[in-house]
C-alpha cells in the first residue's frame, strides 16, 4: 500500500523527532527474515527503548537532512530497517546480539555523534557496558572514599564500646 503526500510528510516528521532524541542510529538488512523474527527484533529493542522501524530509503533521506545522522545518505540501499536510541550501548547489543544468532540479519551502517560506525566498531561498542552499569560504578568510585572515612570514624566509639564492655565482663568475672 502506498502512502500520500501527506501520510509520508507525517511519517518524515516522525522518524525526524526519533532522529532528534537519539544519540545513535544503526542500519541493517533484513532480506530473507521472518515476520516472526522481525517482531522478536522489535520486542528487544523496545524493552531497550529502542525505536525500530522499517522507512523507504528516499523517506530515510528526507528525515536525515540537516541531522547529526545526515552521513548516512550514501550508505542507504537496499531494504533496510532503521533503529535510533538514546543509548548507544543498548543499540548496539540488541542489533549484534540477533546479529549472531540469526544471519539474514545484516548490519550495514550506523552513526554516532554524526560520524558513521561500521558492523565491526559497532560489536565493539556491543561489549561495553551499559549506561545504568557504568554509572553505578561511577557512584561506588565516588561513595568509596566518604563511606571509608565513616567507618573510621565510627570506630573510635565502637571501639570504646568494645573496651567498656571487656571492663564490665572482667569485673563480673
Amino acid at each position: 500500500m502506498s502512502l500520500n503526500l501527506e501520510q509520508k510528510k507525517s511519517l518524515v516528521a516522525e522518524v525526524q523527532s526519533h532522529l532528534a532524541a537519539a544519540q545513535a542510529v544503526v542500519f541493517a538488512e533484513y532480506r530473507g527474515m521472518t515476520v516472526a523474527e522481525l517482531t522478536r527484533l522489535r520486542r528487544q529493542g523496545r524493552a531497550s527503548g529502542l525505536v525500530i522501524q522499517v522507512v523507504k530509503n528516499t523517506l530515510m533521506r528526507r528525515a536525515v537532512e540537516g541531522t547529526p545522522f545526515a552521513v548516512v545518505q550514501e550508505h542507504l540501499k537496499g531494504p533496510l530497517i532503521y533503529s535510533s536510541g538514546t543509548d548507544p550501548v543498548a543499540l548496539a547489543k540488541v542489533f549484534s546480539d540477533v546479529a549472531k544468532t540469526n544471519d539474514k540479519l545484516v548490519i550495514t551502517v550506523g552513526a554516532l555523534g554524526g560520524k558513521l560506525i561500521d558492523a565491526a566498531a559497532l560489536g565493539q561498542l556491543a561489549k561495553m557496558p551499559s549506561r545504568e552499569q557504568l554509572l553505578a560504578q561511577l557512584m561506588g568510585t565516588m561513595q568509596a572514599p566518604v563511606s571509608t572515612f565513616v567507618r573510621t570514624l565510627n570506630e573510635v566509639p565502637a571501639r570504646f564500646a568494645r573496651t567498656l564492655a571487656a571492663v564490665r565482663d572482667q569485673k563480673a568475672a
